[in-house]
Parts: structure tokens; C-alpha cells; sequence
């Protein structure tokens, strides 16, 4: 169970009540609760041992621990093991980032914003959506920061028992982590108003107690209610009507509402930098870079002349070679310890001596140039690449491996140790490994075993690597040299030493080359920066693999005939004071460390008090670099003076995989005052320029020099950007060295090498400057005063947002000054930019604890963003906490941030709370368009002719051509057609019912149908007792029993209402409508099956509708033999035929009158509405579409499906009109379509009678340029014609008719007007999860709703990629994202969306949606 603790498997409060309820029946009360006074005194000298650490730990409350019950001599192990537990899973940890000031500055920031009492509103969640499905994700993580650590290493079969055991409660795990932060979305107001924390509840109270007594009309949320939170009623001070028009029934004092006022409240604080808006037509240019500030500060020095480092001196005993100095000291001083490996307690295991690491360098270099192929044919031959598989517990096989290679001169290629086929960035090692040609990788036998292996035995293909063979470099599996031979030991060259692997910002993998003389130049500049001397004794605490644990620990040790001691991240993680330890037994002069090891140091050091550092002449900071390390410095020396540290010893260090080292900070003399700190403006460094800050202490940046360049190298700092122009002396740039001492090239990328191995820096006239190459760093810095070398920044971590350079370290460090000890893990924080709407948008992530509560972690969120744009002046677009262990690792236990950002753009990342802040950050949307003042229809008219422009009209074949038929003449109606035909051709099949799988399952011939009709004509007669002109209901599912009773009722003079029926599992969402239909046209009888009359009496209708007031009931399926004695003939063409009920998709009930002229013979078969059907995807929604209402824009680039020839039917005109002033408008403009055909509907079915709607719908005339005066009906949709090059049948070109939406779906949001259907294609495809999608506007604000049809851990996912999607493409940025189940979103009978239905759903809070985020 201790072992579980220790690396992190549980908390320290499940640890305790683990270990309570295990030792409970043995310890007796008594000595339980001295125990546990024992535990408290412990526990509050670690609070004050972290007083300098961890500031979050001080504002913590005591802890409520269970009385432990254990053996008193096992108490003060348990108690020490406790103390920096405790600490590390607080996440102190992550250290590197602290800084006291910089913690006070985020206070002081923040307590601004509390004055300000600004109202956030809290996502809404069901209940289920907080359950973290996997036991695993409740699992407190491995606190590890993003530098290198080994917490996700394999575990050992031995522990997976333990494991086991700690996923045994995981059960307890979740249920806590319900009952601490869930809340249902219906169940409780105080989670979705967001009071559970300081300021956030005022307002919400205000609103939650609102109530409006006129519920017809919606509430105004965009102004302001004055009223007190003990008011029972208040009225807003102004209705505004939605665009849509009146809704009716919506509770406006629902917490959706209360929600977007909070969002409007929110939305109407200023935007920060206020960027200027702009907008050009052309499409490349919409969006331009914003103009630069005038008072933005720019660099004055004068440009900066290359640095350059002491003279590399000439030592007579320096080898020619760094394979000789091996030689060398393996014959002659054989029995010198050069390296020693401990074990996991941290105690010596082995130590290997010059001797054996010769001798078994000089074994394996002969068994892979001999053994392992032919002579004829070796497997290996000089100049070849080999990988080096070796874990970072065992240095010892390492520096065998790699020195065996050096002298067989082939080039090692130190990777990982592979743990699983799907590892973070495992392809992009395969890849490395492929452009190396790679094909033998050497390993040691232990570590091959525990490669994941298939079922045959073979070690799995791991994803993305070509075929390996593995070779094991144990010296029992090698072949002894022949005396006679010894390997080829030459004068260094430019010959390829070693390769070391570098991951890019982007996630891929490049191999940095080093060649054997930059190795032995390194070594030499290394050996004269830090003055070693022969036989010292170097701790090392880094991977020995890379890096500066590589450049110190295996070859400069070798050089100067070190002695290396290699502490493992292993041991670090049981006993963190471990290096320090051996510091203290080994008398070691110089110690490797980052500053992560400093804070474990710290946090541990009272459990071993009489440690001397009083040895160390130099403790190497590698992560120097950082420009947090300053403070991790100085905590730790204050904390070890008194230890025997001296100041001077602390030598922060710059390296790179590609210059190596750059500068470090040479051991000072005793006494001598230290060098200063430069503290900068953070604003200033934002603009590329070194300014002393002296404005708002809350935004400065304390940097530590990283000493002098070192010795042999030259150092210049160009522009990050464009080419490499030397920057001026008070300019930030990225830091480039010329040394022999640097990496060669990316192996197998000339032209990446190019632009980073063989830079030539020019003047700001463009001129080189002089012609040696430099390397560029990947860091961004400055050279100070005396030479030294500052560095802010690197370029991996550079995110240039609006024109402004900010660094991901910064907002780390700023984050983490939040208290963030119960929300989040501290070491687990990745920051990183997307590319979103032309600029680069910040985006945090961070693995939240799992006792978090929804609360906590909200109000954590809110303030993180309010504190990194108060320090920084730069917005977040999106902060997303994620599961416990959930963030992608690197191999030694860092976050994967590569990784991390691809999950986060596929919808991948699962977050369990996400906060968007769209408006705060997208400062560069076009200027909404202003409506110009009206120009009269015949001013258009008139620009139209004179750009030599036609109108838009368009129409298909004439009638009369096809109507000289006596035939025709005789049957006029259909009825009378139906009766001719089932005497001409009685077995003529008129229709056949199709199933799903194709086949036919029923016929209708014209007979069948004329006789089924007269049968229902008589039952008609004689059970439902009508007349002719009585309204019929046809109740039936899609089929032929429909068109029967179709016909039935004209042969009968009834008119039929066809009627969708209700579906059986959701009558009460369905029935309603059935009944509205029947009512409202005043039907007479219902005619439908005799499963839907059961349907329609049953129970479960009865709770819906009154089924005691439904009219007659005739169900047709058993029709009397019999038959009407006379079919009934209309008298006039003009009579009515039949009603077309509908509700539209915005929510209105309607019946449109068809006449029986529209019936006629010939016509009603071709009459199908195609150009109803012809929906467009007109998916590059263009903003010509858009500018200037709807009818403006020229539609050369739309993408639309023209109809065909036959897309016009004959005997119809079209025109494109200007809905406002009723004008034409001229060929490729966007309008109104309107359309005149003698078998137009004739009219709205109405309970009263609106004749102004009626004409202006149905007979309708052009306000000018129609001399004729034609009478036209609006079809509603919005559309344009264009003459085509192709020839119509008339030897005229053709005109195509476009049709782009209806009219009234439009949304108008920034002064354009756009379909919603083009943002709901958009938005449907950004994710396979998403089954269908609906927008709708309120109040300005665009709402997107999506239904899910995964699981609901990736319904948070959606939120970023909605709101990425419909800003890349529409230029909208959306103001509420609902995820909601599939089947929510209602359609009406044609399989339209019911977008208005879904907006009163949603604001009445009666859609239980999984999450509604609110974007900020």
C-alpha cells in the first residue's frame, strides 16, 4: 500500500483510510489517537517546510484525517513518507514556475476583478456527463511536469498486485467525485447560476427571482433589471421582440435566460487589444493584419555585433579522438571507477571502471562488425545507424552500448524504451528510425522481455517503425576480440558520431547529427567552462541519454576521467533527496540537475538533516534556460546555505539538440558579489524589446543570466522571423552560435538543415555579415551587460497572438499563481496556440483533480483567465480541464504537448469542463455591414440597363403546345382521368409500395384504385353521412391506402387533408399537432387503419389531446362491397381540391387551398415542386451572398445546382424579386423567387379571412417594370437566375434557376444575412460524432445545438470544434453550444427542421441537454 502511494497510484487521504481500515482490529484506541497527535505534529512541520514552496499550501485548511491505526516503530517512516507525499501530489512538484512576486502580482490582479463583481454564466451538465468512466482517469496522476521525468515508465511485474489493490475502491473514487461536483441540470439552480463562489451569485439571484407577467412576449436580455434580490416580481425595462417574431409560452425566467443575460453582461466589457475592424470585399483580404500601436515600444539601441567566448585553449594531454582518451584510460587506469548505478533505494549497485568499459566496448564493437552476418555479407559495416533501446535505470549498459558503437564507427541512435503499440509520438520515433535506416536496434536481455510481444512471442510491430532486429548487448551474449584486432581509432573528423533525437513544436521527430570532431570540440569547451580535472566525481540527476546528461555524464566524463554518479528518475521518485545524498558520501565537486530536483530536495530535506554540500564548486542548472529558474535557485539556496552550499556554486546553463551548450555561468569566486538580475517588462517583451520595467510591478519577469558563451563560440541574436537580421542591442531575437562545438545537420532534411545549420546573418540593409554560419538555438534571449546571456523563452514555446510574442512558460507560471491546489494538478498544465480565423488563439489544458468540484473548478477557470489577461493583456480562446492521467505523455512522464494539441483540434481530448472565450479573443471579425439607405426598384432597374444587365426572369415551355387533345379536353379532371383509364388500361400498374430492402410488397393497377375509391366514396356516404365540400382527414402512414382514400374522398366531392400520423413512442411530442390540424380545418370525419383508431382512443392519447371530441373515426382496412351511385363532378376548374397542411420550420401552422385546376390531367403529374426540392449546397456561403441584405451580391462563384431543362415546368414564369420594394431585380442577383403558373396554390385555409396576406402571397404584383401588371405568387425562398451557355430547345440560351433557402429562415446576425442550413453543414461534419445539428439566434447571439451520438465523454469535445468551425467559415462566432441526445431536434412531417420549436424548447429549459456551454 506504501508502494502505491510513493508513485502516485492513490492519494494520501486513501492511502490513510486504506491503511486505517487494514490495521483497525490491532492497534487499540488509545494508542490510536497518540498516533495520531504523532501525525498532526508531522504534518504541520511539512506545512511549514512548504511555506517557501508551495503559497497554496498556506491558505489550505487542516486536513480531516481518519485516526491511523499502525505499530509505533512504523509510524515516523509512514509519517516522513506522509510529509512528502502530501507535498508532491499538491503538486509542488511543478516548482520551476514559482514565483513569489509573481504569485503576489496574479493576487493583486485578480483582487481588481473582484471589484468589478462580474457575473459569470456556469455551464450547464447533466449529471451522467461528470462520472469519469474509466477507474483509471480517478487515479490521482503522476504529478510530473512538462520537462522530462520518468513517472509513466513500465512498472515492474511485482507491482501489479499493488496496482491492482489500488484499483479495488475505485468505486469509492467515482461516487466521491459525484457527490462532490455533480448536479443535475434539472434538479439544481445554484450549479447552472454559477452562485456557489464569491461574486457570481448576485446577479444570478436577480434573475432566478424574476418573474414577467406577460409570458407572451420574450424577455429582453440585453437590458438591464433593477432590482433586489428580495423583489418577488420585477419587470425588464424594455421588450425587444426577437428577429423571429412573437414566441409564445416561453418561461422567461428559466435559467437559460438568466444564463445568456449573464453572457450579455459579460459580452459587454471591451474587447482587449482594441484592434481596429475593418472590411474588404475581396475574399483573400477580409481579414488583414491589425495596424501596429503607435505608443507600442520599439527597440533604439544600435544593431548588436557578434559575442564572442574566451579562446578554446590548447591542453598537451587533450586526446586526438574520444574513442584515444577511452584507450587510454582503460589500459593505464583501468581500475578507476568512471561510472556507478544505483539501485531503487538509492544505494550503489555497480560501479564500472575505465578497464571493463573498455574491454566490453571493445567485445561489442567486434561482435557487431563480425558475428552478426557473413563475412561476405556483414550486417553492419562503418557509417551505418543502429538504435540504442536502453532504460533509464541502466546507465551501465548504455555507455557500454554507445561507446561500443563509437569504436566499430557506427553512428548510435539513443531512442525511448517503447511501452505500447499506441505511445505519444511512438510514429513519429518510427519515422526518425526509417529516414535513418535503421534496422538493428541493441538492448539489454531484461529490457526485452518487457517489450509488449504478440501471441506468437515476437515483439510487436510498433506503429509507424520499420522491421527491427534486436540485438542484446549483455556480456555474456558477446564474442571475446582476437588479440590481433583493434578497432580503427583515427584523428577526429566531420564523420557522423552520434545521432540525438529532437521532437518539434508541430510533434515530428528530426535526428540532430553531431559529428565526431564537434563531440570531441564539445567535450574540450566543456571540460575548460567548468575546469574539470582528472579523477573529480559528478552527480548526475539527467537522462544520460541526451542532452547535457549525455555531454557531461558519458563523454566529458570519459575525457577528463570522471567519476559519474547516475541517479534515475526511479530513485528520485521513492527518495527525492537521494542526489543530495551522494553528493554528501561521494564529496562530488560538480552536480547535473534541473530545477525539479531542487524542489524535490527541498520538500524532503528534513528528513535527513546532516547533508553537506560544502564539496559542490558547481551545481549546473540545465534548465537555465527557464526563466522561472531563478526563483527554484534561490529557494534552494536559502534552504541549503546553512548546509555548506555556496552561493557561487549555482551555474544555471542554455542548451540546445542542435548548438548543444550555449553559455553557461562559469563557478565565481569565493566572496565575490553575484551577477545581477534583470528585471523586464512583460509588455515590453511581448514587442521583441528589453525594457526595465517600471510601470505595473504585476507584469514584470525576473531573469537570471546563463553566464558567458562558452569557449571557442561566437553568439549573435537575429529576428525570429523572416530572415536572420541581426537584432539592435535592446531587441529580443533567437540566440544563434557559430562554434566547432554544434550539430551538423538534421539527419536526411537538407532543406530544414539549411535554414537552421547554415545561417548567415545580414544587416537591416539585407547585406550578410561576413560568412560564417551559425546555428540557430531554438531560444529566445538577449546579451546583457559584461557579455552575459539572458534567456526569456524558447521558440517551441512561442505563441504570437495579434502581432505579440508570449511565451507558454508565462502563462504556465501565471496560471499556476492561481490557487490551483484543489482543482488542479500543478505539473500537469500544457499551453499551446491553434490557428483559428487568420491569427493564433491560446488554448490551456489541464488535468483536473478528481475530487474537484464543478464549483471549484469553474470558479479556478474564471479566474485564470482574468489573471493571464491582466498580467499578460492577451485573451484565452478556450481552457479545458481534462480526466486525472488523461493528458498524453512523453516518454519520461512530460506532457506531450504536440500530442495534446492534435487531440484537442480532432475532438479527441475528452475534457470534463471546457471554458471558450471567443469575443474576448477574436478582435479581427469583419466590420458588421451597416444597411445603406434605400434605392428606389427603379433606380435599379435603370443601373441594370445601363451595365447592360438583363432581368431576372426565366420560364419553362409553354402550355399550349401540348394541350390540342381532344382527349385532354374531354377529361378535365383527374377523377374523370382515373375512371377512363381503369376502362383503357385496367391492368396498367399506377403504383408500387417499395420495402427497405427493394423489393415490391404491394401493386395498385388503375381498376384497383378506381374501385378501392368508390368503396370509400359510399363508406363515406353512408357511415360518415357528408356532403360534398366537407373536410376529410386522411390519417395513414406513406403508401397506397393513402392514395386510395385520396381518391376515395374526390370521387365522393369531399375535400381531403392529408395528415402525418402520430408515432406511437413519443404521442405526446406528435399528437398535438394531429389534433391543431384536425381542429383548425374543421374536419368532419377522420379516415385512417384500425391500428391508428386504437391509437388515437387509447390511454396514452388521453393524456396528450381530449380524444372524446375527435370527429367520426372510419377506418378503412375491411370496405363494404358496394359503391356510390353517382361520382361526383365538380362544376367549376376553380373549386377546391384538397388542403396542404404543414408547419414550417419556423414553428407556423399552415393550409395552403389547392383548386381543382391545379389538378388538371396533364399538369399534376410533372407539378411535383421540384424547384421546392432543389435545396442547395451552397456551402461557401459567400460573403457577396450576404453584403447588403439579401439581393445585392453577384453570384458569379456560388455552387449551386442549376435545374434542368425541365426544372421549370411548362406554363411557369419566374422572377427574381426584391422582397423590401417588390422591384426586379437583374440576372445573378440574390432575391425573392416569385412565380406565375395557372396551377399556383390559390390560397391560405384561414378560420377568418386575412385578404391583405392572401393577395400579397398569392397575387402579388411588381412595384415597377411590369407593364402588363401580372399577378404573381411569392414562393418564399430566396434565389437568382443566370443565363447559361448551353442552347434550350427553342435555339435560346438557357436559363438556369438557383435556389438558395427560405426566405425566412434567413438569421441576421452583424448586418448580413446567412442560411442556417449552410452553418449547420459546417458544423456537421467538424466531428463523427455528431448525428444532426440546428442553429437558431436569440437576442444576437447565434446557438448551436448538436445531437451526440457517442458517448457522452466527448460531448465537450464538440464545443471547440463548433465554435472553430463557424468562425473559420462563416465568420460568426457562436455564442451557446447545446449538446443534446439524438432524436431531440424536432422535424416536421417533410423532414424539415423545427428550428423555432427547438428555441422555445431550449429556453423553457425542457430539453435535458448533456452540456450547454457558454462562450465567453
Amino acid at each position: 500500500l506504501f508502494l502505491s502511494l510513493v508513485l502516485g497510484d492513490i492519494t494520501q487521504k486513501g492511502y490513510e483510510k486504506k491503511r486505517a481500515k487494514l490495521l483497525a482490529p490491532y492497534v487499540p484506541q488509545t494508542q490510536g489517537r497518540c498516533l495520531f497527535r504523532r501525525f498532526r505534529f508531522l504534518l504541520s512541520e511539512a506545512r511549514d517546510c512548504f511555506a517557501g514552496v508551495e503559497p497554496a499550501f498556506q491558505k489550505e485548511s487542516k486536513p480531516q484525517l481518519p485516526v491511523p491505526s499502525a505499530a509505533p516503530a512504523s509510524a515516523p517512516a509512514a509519517a516522513s513518507a506522509s510529509k512528502f507525499h502530501r507535498a508532491r501530489s499538491g503538486g509542488a512538484r511543478d516548482e520551476r514556475y514559482r514565483s513569489d512576486i509573481h504569485t503576489e502580482a496574479v493576487q493583486a490582479a485578480l483582487a481588481k476583478h473582484k471589484e468589478q463583481k462580474m457575473a459569470l454564466p456556469m455551464p450547464t451538465k447533466r449529471r451522467s456527463t461528470f462520472v469519469q468512466s474509466p477507474a483509471d482517469a480517478c487515479t490521482p496522476p503522476d504529478t510530473s511536469s512538462a520537462s522530462e521525468d520518468e513517472g509513466s515508465l513500465r512498472r515492474q511485474a511485482a507491482l501489479s498486485a499493488a496496482l491492482h489493490q489500488s484499483l479495488q475502491n475505485a468505486e469509492s473514487w467515482i461516487n466521491r467525485s459525484i457527490q462532490g461536483s455533480s448536479t443535475s441540470s434539472s434538479a439544481s439552480s445554484t450549479l447552472s447560476h454559477g452562485e456557489g463562489k464569491g461574486t457570481s451569485g448576485s446577479l444570478a439571484d436577480v434573475f432566478a427571482n424574476t418573474r414577467i407577467e406577460n409570458l407572451s412576449v420574450p424577455p429582453d436580455v440585453t437590458a438591464t433589471t433593477s432590482s433586489s434580490s428580495s423583489s418577488s416580481s420585477a419587470r425588464p425595462a424594455a421588450i425587444d421582440l426577437p428577429p423571429s417574431g412573437i414566441v409564445k409560452g416561453v418561461p422567461v425566467s428559466s435559467r437559460v435566460s438568466t444564463k445568456i443575460q449573464q453572457l450579455l453582461n459579460t459580452l459587454k466589457r471591451p474587447k482587449r487589444p482594441p484592434l481596429k475592424e475593418f472590411f474588404v470585399d475581396d475574399f483573400e483580404e477580409i481579414v488583414e493584419v491589425p495596424q501596429p500601436d503607435p505608443n507600442q515600444p520599439k527597440p533604439e539601441g544600435r544593431q548588436m555585433t557578434p559575442v564572442k567566448g574566451e579562446p578554446l585553449g590548447v591542453v598537451c594531454n587533450w586526446p586526438p579522438a574520444l574513442e584515444a582518451a577511452l584507450q587510454r584510460w582503460g589500459s593505464t587506469q583501468a581500475k578507476c571507477p568512471c561510472l556507478t548505478a544505483l539501485d531503487v533505494t538509492g544505494k550503489p549497485i555497480y560501479t564500472l571502471t575505465y578497464g571493463k568499459l573498455w574491454s566490453r566496448s571493445l567485445k561489442l564493437a567486434y561482435t557487431l562488425l563480425n558475428k552478426l552476418g557473413t563475412k561476405n555479407e556483414p550486417v553492419l559495416k562503418p557509417g551505418d545507424r543502429v538504435a540504442l533501446v536502453y532504460p533509464n535505470n541502466d546507465p551501465v549498459m548504455f555507455m557500454v552500448a554507445f561507446y561500443g558503437c563509437l569504436l566499430a564507427e557506427v553512428v548510435p541512435v539513443p531512442i525511448e524504451v517503447p511501452l505500447t503499440r499506441k505511445d505519444a509520438g511512438g510514429q513519429q520515433i518510427g519515422f526518425l528510425l526509417g529516414s535513418c535506416g535503421i534496422a538493428l536496434a541493441l538492448t539489454t536481455e531484461v529490457c526485452l522481455k518487457g517489450l509488449p510481444k504478440t501471441q506468437n512471442g515476437e515483439i510487436v510491430q510498433f506503429k509507424g517503425w520499420p522491421r527491427l532486429k534486436w540485438v542484446v548487448t549483455d556480456s555474456k551474449y558477446l564474442s571475446k576480440s582476437p588479440k590481433d584486432w583493434q578497432p580503427n581509432i583515427s584523428a577526429a573528423g566531420t564523420e557522423p558520431a552520434y545521432i540525438e533525437y529532437k521532437t518539434s513544436k508541430e510533434g515530428s521527430v528530426m535526428g540532430v547529427t553531431v559529428s565526431r570532431v564537434a563531440m570531441l570540440s564539445h567535450c574540450q569547451a566543456l571540460s575548460q567552462a567548468c575546469n574539470y580535472s582528472e579523477g573529480e566525481t559528478i552527480v548526475n540527476v539527467l537522462d544520460f541519454k541526451k542532452d547535457a546528461g549525455l555531454w557531461h555524464g558519458i563523454l566529458t566524463n570519459v575525457m577528463n576521467k570522471l567519476h559519474t554518479i547516475s541517479v534515475p528518475y526511479s530513485v528520485m521518485k521513492t527518495c527525492p533527496l537521494s542526489w543530495v545524498q551522494r553528493v554528501h558520501a561521494h564529496k562530488a565537486k560538480v552536480a547535473l540537475v534541473k530545477c525539479r530536483d531542487l524542489h524535490w530536495a527541498m520538500m524532503a530535506h528534513r528528513d535527513q538533516r546532516d547533508v553537506s554540500l560544502s564539496s559542490l564548486r558547481m551545481l549546473i542548472v540545465t534548465d537555465g534556460a527557464n526563466p522561472w529558474s531563478v526563483s527554484s535557485c534561490d529557494a534552494f539556496l536559502s534552504l541549503f546555505q546553512s548546509h555548506g552550499l555556496k552561493p557561487e556554486a549555482i551555474c544555471p546553463c542554455a542548451t540546445s539538440p542542435e548548438a548543444m551548450t550555449i553559455a553557461i555561468r562559469r563557478p565565481g569566486v569565493p566572496g565575490a558579489p553575484l551577477p545581477g538580475r534583470a528585471i523586464l517588462s512583460m509588455n515590453g517583451l511581448s514587442f521583441g524589446v528589453i525594457r526595465v520595467n517600471t510601470e505595473d510591478k504585476n507584469s514584470a519577469l525576473t531573469v537570471q543570466d546563463v553566464g558567458h558563451v562558452m569557449p571557442g563560440g561566437m553568439m549573435c541574436i537575429v529576428k525570429p522571423d523572416g530572415p536572420p537580421q541581426l537584432c539592435k542591442t535592446d531587441e529580443i531575437g533567437e540566440i544563434c552560435v557559430s562554434s566547432r562545438a554544434g550539430g551538423m545537420m538534421y539527419y536526411g532534411l537538407a532543406g530544414v538543415t539549411k535554414n537552421t545549420f547554415e545561417v548567415i546573418p545580414v544587416n537591416s540593409a539585407g547585406s550578410p555579415v561576413g560568412d560564417v554560419p551559425f546555428v540557430r538555438s531554438g531560444l529566445l534571449g538577449f546579451v546583457g551587460p559584461g557579455s552575459l546571456v539572458f534567456v526569456v523563452g524558447k521558440m517551441d514555446g512561442l505563441l504570437t497572438v495579434s502581432g505579440r510574442r508570449h511565451n507558454a512558460d508565462d502563462i504556465v507560471a501565471t496560471g499556476l499563481a492561481v490557487e490551483s491546489i484543489k482543482t488542479v494538478y500543478r505539473g500537469r498544465i500544457a499551453v499551446f496556440s491553434v490557428s483559428v480565423f487568420y491569427d493564433e488563439r491560446i488554448v490551456v489544458v489541464a488535468e483536473q483533480r478528481p475530487d474537484a468540484s464543478e464549483e471549484d473548478s469553474f470558479q479556478w477557470m474564471s479566474r485564470v483567465l482574468q489573471a493571464i489577461d491582466s498580467i499578460h493583456q492577451v485573451g484565452v480562446y478556450c481552457l479545458a480541464l481534462v480526466p486525472a492521467n488523461t493528458l498524453p505523455k512523453t516518454p519520461l512522464g512530460g506532457i506531450h504537448i504536440s500530442q495534446t494539441k492534435q487531440h484537442f483540434l480532432e475532438g479527441s481530448l475528452h475534457p470534463c469542463n471546457i471554458l471558450m472565450c471567443p469575443h474576448t479573443c477574436v478582435t479581427n471579425l469583419p466590420k458588421p455591414r451597416q444597411k445603406q439607405p434605400g434605392v428606389g426598384p427603379a433606380s435599379v432597374m435603370v443601373g441594370n440597363l445601363v451595365a447592360g444587365k438583363r432581368i431576372a426572369q426565366a420560364s419553362g415551355r409553354d402550355l399550349g403546345q401540348i394541350e390540342d387533345n381532344d382527349l385532354v379536353k374531354k377529361h378535365q379532371f383527374l377523377t374523370e382521368v382515373l375512371q377512363w383509364r381503369a376502362q383503357a388500361t385496367p391492368d396498367h400498374p399506377l403504383f408500387l409500395l417499395l420495402n427497405a430492402k427493394g423489393t415490391t410488397v404491394c401493386t395498385a393497377t388503375c381498376l384497383q384504385l378506381h374501385k378501392k375509391a368508390e368503396r370509400i366514396a359510399s363508406v363515406l356516404s353512408d357511415k360518415g353521412h357528408l356532403n360534398a365540400g366537407d373536410n376529410v382527414v386522411l390519417l395513414y402512414p406513406p403508401g397506397i391506402e393513402l392514395i386510395t382514400a385520396f381518391y376515395g374522398c374526390l370521387y365522393a366531392g369531399c375535400i381531403p387533408v392529408t395528415v402525418r400520423p402520430p408515432h406511437a413512442q413519443s404521442l405526446t411530442a406528435t399528437l398535438p399537432t394531429v389534433r391543431m390540424i384536425v381542429e383548425v380545418s374543421k374536419a368532419a370525419c377522420i379516415l385512417t387503419t384500425q391500428a391508428l383508431m386504437r391509437l388515437l382512443r387509447s390511454r396514452e392519447a388521453a393524456g396528450a389531446v381530449d380524444v372524446k371530441t375527435w370527429p367520426t373515426i372510419i377506418d378503412t382496412d375491411d370496405l363494404p362491397r358496394k359503391r356510390l351511385a353517382q361520382l361526383y363532378k365538380p362544376p367549376t376548374p376553380e373549386m377546391l381540391a384538397y388542403l396542404d397542411f404543414s408547419v414550417s420550420t419556423t414553428g407556423m401552422l399552415t393550409g395552403v387551398k389547392r383548386s381543382l385546376l391545379w389538378l388538371e390531367a396533364r399538369k399534376a403529374f410533372r407539378a411535383v415542386k421540384l424547384w421546392i426540392q432543389c435545396r442547395l449546397g451552397a456551402q461557401k456561403s459567400l460573403l457577396q451572398r450576404r453584403e447588403g441584405g439579401l439581393w445585392s451580391g453577384h453570384q458569379e462563384f456560388c455552387c449551386c445546382l442549376p435545374l434542368g431543362e425541365q426544372g421549370i415546368l411548362p406554363g411557369v414564369k419566374v422572377v427574381i424579386v426584391n422582397p423590401e420594394t417588390k422591384g426586379p431585380l437583374g440576372d445573378s442577383h440574390l432575391g425573392e423567387i416569385w412565380v406565375n403558373s395557372p396551377h399556383t396554390a390559390s390560397g391560405y385555409y384561414t378560420i377568418y379571412d386575412n385578404e391583405t396576406l392572401q393577395a400579397d402571397h398569392f397575387n402579388t404584383r411588381l412595384s415597377f417594370g411590369d407593364a402588363a401588371q401580372t399577378l404573381w405568387a411569392r414562393t418564399g425562398y430566396l434565389g437568382f437566375v443566370r443565363r447559361t451557355e448551353l442552347t434550350a430547345a427553342s435555339g435560346e440560351r438557357h436559363d438556369a434557376l438557383y435556389v438558395v433557402g427560405a426566405l425566412d429562415e434567413t438569421l441576421e446576425l452583424r448586418g448580413l444575412r446567412y442560411h442556417p442550413i449552410d452553418i449547420e453543414t459546417s458544423v456537421s461534419r467538424t466531428h463523427r460524432s455528431i448525428a444532426e445539428c440546428a442553429v437558431f439566434t436569440w437576442t444576437n447571439l447565434l446557438v448551436v445545438v448538436v445531437e451526440l451520438c457517442g458517448c457522452e465523454q466527448e460531448a465537450l469535445d464538440l464545443v471547440p470544434l463548433v465554435t472553430n468551425v463557424v468562425l473559420e467559415e462563416h465568420y460568426l462566432i457562436v455564442g451557446v453550444v447545446v449538446v443534446v441526445d439524438p432524436g431531440v431536434i424536432p422535424i416536421n412531417s417533410r423532414g424539415e427542421k423545427q428550428r423555432m420549436h427547438l428555441r422555445d424548447s431550449f429556453l423553457a429549459d425542457q430539453l435535458d441537454p448533456i452540456y450547454v456551454a457558454y462562450n465567453m
